[in-house]
């Protein structure tokens, strides 16, 4: 581990001349998919029809209604906000074409792990267009296909070198083509560098607690250079497991006065008290996702980020996927707020410890941030407040 300081019927492809914002991007075309029934548009946007009170999918069969009757929304959510109910017919609100649709994604790509399939290639595995099928993985899943091949990777590569396989064969067996490559990409998801992830924390002390929180229980993890893993979960016992397992050579105590400092600031902060953490780390990462990490911490408190915010910021405004892949790779929530980061329209993206626990950490985020404002603009109602910042919460 190095130390770092201060710390998821058939159809035709899209033509490749399209590009993926090409179709449906007005209320005509959406219009021209509704008449024709089309079922490619099905997850792309959603009609409501103001005569009826419903709202339907794209290829719906049911009778077609007038023009000036319907309006369009992009999400389901959006429809039933506005007022409307699903169709019982085409039932738009729920997911079973979607499912079979990445049931049989997840098993193109569960085949062989060597394999490295395209988003072209699968979509023609599926039958659909690739920016609907990466659309649809990540709505269903949560993750885009690459971070479900690298994860998939990442649990053969665990599993061999688990079993006791020199990293050579493991890292072949999991599909990585060289050696550079391997050490490139793995380190962030597996904590360490293979080497050391083989060996299973042989020869390291890690002291940990898991404790209650708003959000469920979080364990902390430490070794004597600094934290090693912040992770939520909804029980002690499997959050408990994970850590052991994967650090299975490492004399792991449970020590609760160790942690408690750590365990104070993270009490603190999801209690609207603290808004920064002191926190020394001790993870592993290459030099792409400590800068991405490093933009991560400087997401002021109560604020969010779009992932091409972040890459634009560390001046590689085409790599958003990979800020996708080094958020999702950061062992210590809180302390890398990962959490900060959504998607271009705002809507939530994939976390790894859950998105209701994302929605209610940026919630809390929105008040606390907006009750301080309030308190600013009010000084005899602050007064009496205390500072989120200066707390004495602290490391030691």
């Amino acid at each position: 581990m190095s130390a770092v300081p201060a710390m998821k019927p058939a159809m035709k492809p899209a033509k490749p001349s399209q590009t993926p914002d090409s179709e449906w991007t007005n209320d005509a075309d959406r219009w021209q998919a509704v008449t024709s029934r089309d079922a490619r548009a099905d997850g792309a946007f959603f009609y409501a029809v103001r005569t009826t009170g419903v709202f339907c999918r794209p290829s719906c069969a049911s009778r077609l209604p007038r023009r000036e009757n319907i309006e369009f929304f992009a999400e389901a959510d959006d429809a039933r906000a506005a007022g409307y109910r699903e169709c019982k017919r085409c039932r738009p609100g729920g997911l079973p074409r979607e499912l079979e649709i990445v049931r049989r994604a997840c098993a193109a790509l569960d085949a062989d792990p060597q394999e490295r399939l395209t988003l072209a290639q699968l979509g023609e595995a599926v039958h659909l267009s690739p920016f609907h099928l990466q659309r649809l993985f990540k709505r269903v899943l949560g993750v885009s296909p690459r971070q479900y091949q690298a994860a998939r990777r990442g649990a053969v590569l665990r599993d061999a070198l688990g079993e006791g396989a020199d990293v050579t064969r493991a890292s072949a067996d999991a599909g990585f083509g060289s050696s550079s490559r391997l050490y490139h990409s793995v380190p962030g998801e597996l904590g360490m560098a293979p080497s050391a992830y083989r060996r299973k924390g042989a020869g390291l002390t890690i002291h940990y607690a898991a404790t209650p929180t708003p959000i469920g229980f979080v364990l902390i993890a430490a070794t004597e250079k600094g934290i090693c893993r912040i992770a939520f979960g909804d029980d002690a016992a499997t959050l408990t497991a994970a850590l052991t397992a994967d650090f299975a050579n490492a004399q792991c105590i449970e020590d609760k006065a160790a942690i408690a400092p750590f365990a104070a600031q993270i009490d603190a902060y999801l209690h609207g008290r603290r808004e920064r953490f002191d926190l020394p780390l001790d993870i592993a990462a290459t030099a792409f996702q400590q800068r991405v990490w490093d933009a991560l911490q400087r997401i002021p408190y109560g604020e969010t980020r779009s992932y091409s915010q972040i890459a634009e910021t560390l001046g590689a405004p085409r790599a958003v996927r990979a800020v996708a892949s080094a958020c999702a790779s950061n062992p210590v929530a809180l302390a890398i707020p990962c959490h900060r980061v959504v998607q271009k329209g705002g809507s939530l993206a994939g976390y790894r410890w859950g998105l209701e626990r994302k929605a209610a950490l940026l919630d809390s985020e929105a008040r606390a941030s907006q009750g301080a404002q309030n308190g600013a603009k009010n000084p005899k109602s602050s007064r009496s407040a205390p500072n989120r910042a200066d707390t004495p919460e602290t490391a030691t």
